[in-house]
């Protein structure tokens, strides 16, 4: 069977024959956000090369149509002309443009706001000035849309789980006389999830009364933590467990059939503010049949060394065998009700 959700946390979900392309328009900033980094780059810079390009050739229509390339032209070839007597009448829109290349160039200057000294608009031409607005605010949204989009890219929420760690095997033993699912989850940084809550869910193949088939079948199932309820205080490593009760979906699995459900799969997700940047993390794993060790315990890893408390990652995933009985959690209650 397929994995619905990796040991990393990545849902092995593929999305085809998507006809409504064009949602994803709806929404470019996410869009560009969720593109991988090649793209993201690609589209950084072919965004600032066309803009450049198209008020280059704006700037060179504005010159062309006023006459400023025949001038420079007439200029390059006199070089004298003009500078005995009164100064020449002719006044550019832009000094020194003379082709398109220094009409791009003037661009990137006005964009980019390098101002070489070389080329600058005069107060000949209103639509220059015009021009030269639209083309100021044209690359301050570009600047403030790619470095955003940036900026959200690199301080992504699934950085961070990547430092929350979850135990490679889940194990099921007895706890206050209860059977229990149980997995140890760490985080490796000093800076604290802010407001974690964890849950789990089984997916697995069911089917309906009326003969409905539901391939990823998703059930919430009730857990237990050491401080109580969904809300974890994640600052050193805890076990997690669910108690194997009559509304578990882990009712009737023993260790002997526990292998044979092979369509079943347990999802871990933890979730929670960072402490430094407030923004929201998830980190998400999950436990096949075979990667659930029955009559096994994790071994503490706390210590109290020097005044503090010290954590030996060393042994997070380690388990020990203890005693446990090879039955179901429904025989095991029945056993106990009748004695």
């Amino acid at each position: 069977r397929a994995r619905f959700v990796g040991k990393n946390g990545a849902c092995n979900v593929a999305h085809k024959n998507i006809r409504e392309q064009g949602r994803f328009l709806q929404d470019v900033f996410t869009t560009l956000v969720d593109l991988k980094w090649p793209h993201t780059l690609l589209i950084f810079t072919m965004s600032f090369l066309c803009s450049w390009l198209l008020f280059g050739m704006v700037w060179w229509l504005i010159a062309f149509a006023h006459g400023d390339l025949d001038h420079s032209t007439r200029l390059q070839r006199n070089p004298g002309e003009g500078t005995a007597g009164p100064p020449a009448s002719f006044v550019p829109c832009v000094t020194s443009i003379h082709s398109f290349t220094s009409a791009f160039l003037f661009s990137i200057e006005v964009q980019v706001t390098i101002g070489f000294g070389g080329r600058m608009v005069t107060e000949e031409c209103p639509a220059a000035i015009l021009v030269l607005i639209v083309q100021n605010i044209v690359g301050l949204v570009i600047n403030a849309i790619m470095l955003g989009c940036i900026f959200m890219k690199t301080s992504q929420a699934h950085r961070r789980a990547e430092t929350l760690i979850f135990s490679k095997h889940a194990v099921i033993a007895l706890r206050e006389g209860k059977l229990c699912f149980m997995l140890r989850v760490g985080d490796l940084r000093k800076s604290m999830i802010i407001s974690a809550t964890i849950r789990m869910q089984v997916v697995k193949k069911t089917a309906s009364l009326e003969g409905e088939v539901v391939p990823l079948n998703q059930i919430d199932i009730q857990m237990e933590n050491p401080v109580g309820g969904n809300s974890i205080f994640l600052v050193s490593p805890l076990i997690i467990y669910h108690v194997i009760d009559k509304n578990s979906p882990l009712y009737d699995i023993s260790p002997l059939n526990l292998h044979h459900h092979e369509d079943l799969e347990i999802i871990v997700i933890l979730e929670g503010v960072v402490e430094t940047t407030g923004i929201t993390t998830q980190a998400r794993t999950s436990y096949l049949a075979d990667e659930i060790l029955w009559g096994q315990r994790f071994v503490p890893i706390v210590a109290e060394e020097d005044g503090r408390y010290s954590v030996d990652y060393s042994k997070f995933g380690n388990t020990v065998k203890v005693p446990t009985p090879s039955c179901t959690a429904r025989q095991l209650e029945e056993d106990k009700s009748i004695m």
